[in-house]
């Protein structure tokens, strides 16, 4: 049954854990562990993913309370809007659009990186050369063709999407499990030796990938308006999801570090399949962790497009994107314009190469820090201005978390600074992030400015349509 924003309420627990969760676990647990493990030891890349993940559950509390609140499609443009005004809005909701299609084109660049390890013949058609990597025909085709079906999906509807992710997800958790198992049974702590390397270098340099890969849990706040649970759950089910994406990194960091000797490690390029194989003494095992990695970026690249069109639907029905983004199809029911633009995006990412996914992940990775602060921020600013706003799930000890994760996010924004162990690298990254804030900047000189209040959104269009 369509709700009064035009959207289907047809997701229930299982769909809302398994999208935020196949969210959060993409492919960055394939093919960034060697250099997590080689920077921090596999002890200390695990003590940075629980570090990290304390931090995302901090601000996912945030969110949890907010969400319960207002249930809308868009999620942190909505919590702003309210607590900031338009111009807080704005900055959190397309600092998070760029979080969303920075994910969205890495796993079309992961995929085809991905088969390239099931079939090592695939190269064909020369291309050109980015950053000493050359880009073949057939590497882009595999991400282009990729991109379109994923699109088409999710153009068709909410429900068709959900089912995809669900079962996408069951083999990923299979893969993980196998995964586990082999190091249950075949793991050496010899392998894992030195625990810790690096210092505070090496477990920063792991940290800063911690938004990036746990980003995921807020695409349960941008679907809200598609889910028929009671919003006290809704909450918890989004804190849940985080809770299992940290264990989920902790796992891998540890059972790869048990597969591979630091020498193995340096040598691979996909570092967990490796470990499968070498836990199972089994090529065909380490063929099936990259199945599940596959799985991994399907489920991360489908999840990330239903909330990156959701958020782009929301600032469009604001006035702060053009109105085409905000249209809703009248049969699948789904934003089908905001989701062909960011699939568009996606069938652009492979002609890149693999460069582009150490620049998506930090050129991303910064932009959504900056959306969770402005989050953490609307957060505080609500329970102080509106203490009796209907909160069915009420944060404990909230003054004390909302401020916990305002500080995390700006020290996690820090480390992307000039100067720092993880500052982003000049020209491309910068490039990507500074292009975007350009674009942003036009739709923030015209937006008229409209305080913060529970009726900011009508102020808003009002404001707009009298322009």
């Amino acid at each position: 049954m369509a709700n009064n924003s035009g959207f289907l309420r047809v997701l229930g627990r299982g769909d809302v854990l398994a999208l935020a969760f196949g969210a959060m676990i993409g492919f960055g647990w394939i093919v960034l562990t060697s250099g997590f493990i080689g920077d921090a030891g596999p002890v200390g890349a695990a003590l940075a993913m629980t570090v990290g993940g304390v931090i995302v559950c901090l601000v996912g509390l945030t969110y949890a309370e907010l969400v319960s609140a207002m249930p809308h499609a868009g999620g942190e443009h909505h919590y702003a809007l309210r607590a900031l005004g338009g111009r807080g809005a704005f900055v959190a909701s397309w600092a998070m659009v760029l979080g969303y299609i920075s994910v969205v084109a890495f796993e079309a660049v992961a995929l085809p990186q991905t088969m390239l390890y099931l079939f090592p013949d695939m190269l064909a058609g020369h291309l050109w050369t980015i950053n000493d990597y050359e880009v073949h025909a057939s590497w882009v085709a595999v991400g282009v063709v990729a991109a379109i079906a994923i699109t088409a999906l999710n153009y068709i509807g909410i429900r068709p999407a959900s089912v995809f992710q669900t079962i996408a997800v069951l083999f990923l958790l299979c893969a993980g499990g196998a995964l586990l198992l082999g190091a249950l049974t075949g793991g050496s702590t010899d392998n894992m030796r030195p625990l810790v390397t690096g210092g505070m270098d090496g477990f920063y340099a792991v940290l800063v990938a911690v938004p990036f890969l746990f980003v995921g849990f807020d695409v349960i706040p941008q679907s809200a308006s598609e889910i028929k649970l009671p919003y006290r759950l809704v909450g918890k089910l989004l804190v849940l999801s985080v809770l299992c994406a940290t264990v989920w990194y902790v796992m891998i960091m540890l059972t790869v570090g048990s597969g591979l000797s630091r020498t193995q490690l340096g040598l691979s390029d996909l570092a967990s399949a490796d470990a499968m194989a070498a836990l199972w003494h089994s090529q065909t095992m380490g063929d099936i962790l990259i199945i599940g990695g596959i799985a991994g970026i399907l489920t991360s690249w489908n999840a990330f497009l239903i909330g990156g069109s959701r958020l782009l639907y929301a600032m469009a029905r604001s006035g702060m994107l053009p109105a085409w983004f905000g249209v809703i199809h009248p049969r699948f029911r789904t934003p089908g314009n905001a989701v062909l633009f960011i699939g568009c995006l996606s069938v652009i990412a492979p002609f890149f190469g693999r460069p582009m996914l150490v620049w998506l992940v930090d050129a991303g990775g910064i932009n959504i820090v900056i959306a969770y602060v402005v989050v953490a921020l609307s957060f505080l600013v609500l329970r102080r201005r509106e203490p009796a706003m209907d909160r069915p799930f009420r944060t404990p000890a909230g003054p004390a978390v909302g401020a916990a994760a305002l500080l995390c996010g700006i020290g996690l924004g820090v480390l992307y600074l000039p100067g720092m162990q993880a500052a982003l690298v000049w020209p491309e990254e910068w490039a990507i992030v500074g292009a975007w804030w350009l674009v942003g900047a036009v739709f923030l000189w015209r937006l008229p400015r409209v305080t913060a209040g529970a009726d900011a959104e009508e102020r808003l269009l009002a404001a707009v349509a009298a322009r």
